[in-house]
């Protein structure tokens, strides 16, 4: 069921990356679907929004009343709360010592010059339906930074909204809620609440319609999209954390990623077996079953050149090392979203109370971003005051540039504030 690539044949690293190529350009044969979505709800804004909603998930309430959600909170298993409560505290108190500070330089002839934290003024937040971990993940950070207004958009699970996202709102003060999904709720986000910007993960329509109103708002510097993970393991890995791991990702969707990479013939042959008795036994078989085949594989190895080529190639979302020797690899992986290290570290465990944010990028897009924090959600400015000495001297270098460069305004402007009286 599972695809096998053997790093002994002398094209698999052709088959490797066609492999990971074909999901990373699958996603585009839906965008044409969003395209039209998005200008429907840009023009036609809320009586876009229901069609959709009422096609998609049946919802015609976008925006619940209070009462539907105190009365959907007060029917919340008081453990579920209890363990909302621990994420929050583990995930405020690491994400609070990412607080920036503003920085202030001046010279020795008094020119100041300033970079400035400046808040987002307004966020929204995109929840898929019964997660309120990503709520946490994403709203903490934002609470931090200041942000002043933040909107879930939250679609509705069978129907029904899901009490531990809207305990988890009511925790963080989140008021503007509201039961869309998809490729609509981004529309709206942007034309109809019209918020600075967008953030969280979803499925291939959230992620391509987020890429597609870039430019009209603002959204992770990430792909954050169906998710992923790679074990690394050898042969002595206990089977079972390598088998429970990579089904976790595999339950999330059925464009998950999971890949296995070992040196190990053994633990393939054994996994294989583990892993068919494994996805019959839980509820989301369905899903983890076809994302398994889909963009399932495992990557026999020969070397640790070769898993560690690999590892950088992949960008996995999460990446577990769990190994005997995970120092001589830790240190060579550049493109991860996230590094589990050893036996007692499962990818899963970050997901909800480790701490760390579990909104990281996909898509292979570690290659060039990282997970979501709180420099996401502020804007930086430049403060400039210089001194009549300071534009002199700096004034002189600068118009031979803005000459050199044929830009005879630029040099004009600057020479019109040191003309010496």
């Amino acid at each position: 069921m599972i695809k096998e690539i053997n790093c002994n044949k002398k094209n698999y690293w052709e088959n490797f990356t066609k492999f990971l190529d074909r999901r990373r350009s699958a996603n585009k044969s839906v965008n044409k679907d969003i395209s039209k979505i998005l200008s429907d709800i840009k023009k036609n804004k809320i009586k876009a929004l229901i069609k959709y909603e009422k096609k998609f998930s049946k919802n015609s309430q976008i925006k619940p009343s209070i009462k539907d959600i105190n009365n959907a909170i007060k029917s919340l298993d008081p453990k579920i709360k209890k363990a909302i409560d621990f994420a929050y505290k583990r995930i405020h108190n690491f994400h609070v010592s990412q607080k920036t500070r503003n920085i202030f330089f001046k010279d020795n002839l008094n020119n100041k010059i300033e970079y400035k934290y400046v808040p987002i003024q307004s966020v929204g937040i995109y929840v898929p339906a019964n997660l309120p971990s990503t709520l946490l993940m994403n709203a903490i950070p934002a609470k931090i930074a200041g942000v002043k207004k933040i909107i879930l958009a939250n679609p509705k699970n069978n129907g029904k909204l899901n009490p531990a996202v809207l305990y988890a709102a009511k925790k963080l003060g989140i008021n503007e809620i509201y039961t869309m999904g998809g490729a609509q709720a981004i529309g709206s986000l942007t034309y109809i609440q019209k918020v600075n910007k967008i953030v969280g993960p979803g499925n291939i329509f959230v992620a391509g319609a987020k890429r597609q109103v870039f430019g009209d708002v603002g959204i992770e510097g990430m792909i954050a999209g169906p998710s992923e993970i790679t074990v690394l393991a050898d042969a002595k890995t206990n089977l079972n954390e390598v088998t429970t791991s990579m089904i976790g990702q595999a339950e999330h969707d059925i464009n998950s990623q999971c890949i296995l990479i070992t040196k190990d013939s053994n633990l393939i042959k054994k996994f294989k077996k583990d892993l068919n008795l494994k996805l019959k036994k839980i509820p989301r078989k369905s899903i983890a079953t076809r994302s398994i085949k889909n963009n399932g594989l495992i990557l026999k190895a020969n070397n640790d050149r070769q898993i560690i080529n690999a590892i950088n190639e992949i960008a996995p979302e999460h990446l577990e090392i769990n190994v005997t020797n995970y120092k001589k690899y830790k240190d060579k992986i550049f493109n991860a979203g996230s590094i589990c290290i050893g036996k007692y570290s499962p990818m899963a465990l970050s997901d909800y109370a480790v701490g760390t944010n579990h909104v990281l990028p996909t898509y292979s897009s570690a290659k060039f971003s990282s997970g979501l924090s709180l420099s996401d959600f502020y804007k930086k400015i430049s403060l400039i005051t210089l001194s009549k000495k300071g534009v002199e001297k700096i004034g002189e270098y600068a118009t031979y540039l803005a000459e050199y460069e044929e830009l005879k305004g630029h040099a004009l402007s600057i020479k019109s504030r040191i003309n010496k009286e």
